[in-house]
């Protein structure tokens, strides 16, 4: 059973005698107390430790404390911030107020007043969690979490999201780049027991490789050249969260025996220490590669794989469920617009033939990159053609020269087209259909009656034959 974790409140301030005091007053409130000197170290422990309440110094050696409330609150919106202030004035609370501040103190502080707002920032935030879970239960039944879907293939996603969420089980996720992975572990950790704890990110492709062990273990000052202080840990990060692990395959063979150990025996030592850290996390991973080649290949060691595959979610590339195209378009295009101000109202057919033919190899991501390009440079009302990048434009493009071979029938024809967009489509049939305008059983009798071989299945089969 996973323990309910503390409140977290981390403390700002550039003078030490008041940050010892007021994390003394704080820890024997019950909270946990982060404290930093300077406006830089405060931002790095707020983006790693994710505290309930923040509670900064106007001014501060290396920061505008304003600054630092916007970036706050760029990085997470959620958490409440209370700026104090050795030198109080209406205006300042105002701007402390206006830029995001829950509430402003001024020097000195009373303990008993310090306790009483803190108290109230907490069932405040405490709200707001609770009326944003309402608005998520009221979503519309094709968005989950931020995933937008109507197709089958995503409402069973959906599904077993829902269903695996709230267990303890080791989750992988395999998908193509631009799927929405992330937002796929974000939906298993907000929806899970473990919400209210820390939910810790790491791309291991992102990172070089001789640096991801001590990113994840820690490592203690001197242990090697540039250990100049303690470190903590990603896994003692996450205790009583989540911890994921984006493209697992490039990780280091050694440091996925390491990682083995430490999902195995829930323990390690940080680098050059003898202290043992015991951890409680629930582990997400997530890859873009062929999971049955990365085994093959030794990318990804298979008592790893097991380990952390208790339930594996795979997430279809955008080709696989062209019919939600338009729904992520209208959804796009509504944020973009509100984003940028932007009165539009709609595609353009043209546009939006556009949009629905292109085969989008980077998927969603690839998509919203090109509405909010079209949202940008559009001086309409709707979204045209020339809004959008060229190389879509080039790709769904007919060739100006086509023409059927001369003395063809129209069942000749009938053929050529429907071959032709079953090849486009990867003998998706169903997506096949949609270009034809056909209904998926007429596509099927046309084909027999065509003689057209499904080289879709051809290939699976012959690839199950070679396993």
């Amino acid at each position: 059973m996973t323990v309910k974790r503390k409140k977290r409140v981390l403390v700002i301030d550039d003078e030490p005698a008041m940050t010892d005091w007021l994390k003394a007053v704080l820890e024997h409130g019950g909270y946990e107390v982060r404290t930093a000197l300077i406006g830089a170290r405060g931002e790095e422990i707020f983006r790693t430790w994710r505290p309930d309440v923040a509670v900064t110094d106007m001014v501060l050696p290396d920061v505008d404390g304003i600054d630092l409330l916007h970036r706050f609150k760029e990085i997470q919106p959620e958490t409440e911030v209370v700026v104090i202030s050795g030198h109080g004035t209406i205006s300042k609370a105002v701007s402390a107020i206006k830029a995001g501040a829950s509430y402003f103190l001024e020097k000195p502080i009373d303990s008993d007043s310090l306790m009483a707002l803190l108290e109230k920032a907490m069932e405040r935030k405490d709200l707001q969690a609770e009326n944003l879970q309402l608005k998520q239960k009221l979503q519309d039944k094709f968005k989950f979490a931020n995933i937008i879907g109507k197709s089958k293939k995503m409402q069973e996603l959906f599904e077993l999201i829902e269903s695996v969420a709230a267990s303890e089980a080791n989750i992988l996720i395999q998908g193509e780049n631009g799927t929405g992975k992330e937002l796929i572990a974000n939906a298993i950790h907000y929806n899970s027991k473990r919400a209210k704890g820390p939910f810790i990110k790491i791309n291991c492709a992102a990172i070089p490789k001789d640096l991801i062990e001590s990113e994840l273990f820690g490592y203690k000052k001197g242990s090697f050249t540039g250990a100049t202080m303690d470190k903590e840990g990603l896994f003692e990060m996450a205790e009583g969260g989540s911890l994921l692990l984006d493209e697992i395959g490039e990780m280091p063979s050694y440091l996925q025996t390491k990682l083995l150990r430490v999902l195995q025996e829930r323990e390690y030592r940080p680098i050059g220490s003898d202290r043992v850290v015991h951890v409680d996390f629930r582990l997400i991973t997530a890859t873009n590669i062929d999971l049955d080649a990365a085994l093959r290949e030794g990318k990804l060691r298979e008592d790893l794989y097991f380990r952390s595959n208790t339930i594996t979610l795979r997430v279809p590339p955008l080709r696989e469920r062209t019919e939600d195209i338009p729904l992520l378009c209208e959804h796009f295009l509504e944020k973009f617009s509100q984003r940028y101000q932007k009165a539009i109202r709609g595609f353009s057919p043209a546009a939006y033939h556009v949009l629905i033919r292109n085969r989008w190899p980077g998927n969603v991501r690839e998509l919203e990159n090109a509405i909010e390009r079209a949202v940008l440079v559009s001086k309409g009302t709707e979204i045209q053609p020339s809004d959008l990048p060229e190389t879509l434009r080039e790709e769904t493009a007919a060739p100006a020269d086509f023409a059927f071979p001369p003395h063809w029938t129209l069942a000749e024809i009938e053929k050529m087209a429907i071959l032709q967009t079953l090849q486009r489509t990867n003998w998706n049939k169903q997506e096949a259909a949609a270009i034809l305008g056909l209904y998926r059983p007429t596509l099927y009798s046309k084909m027999k009656k065509h003689e057209i071989r499904d080289m879709g299945r051809a290939a699976r089969q012959q690839a199950a034959a070679e396993r």
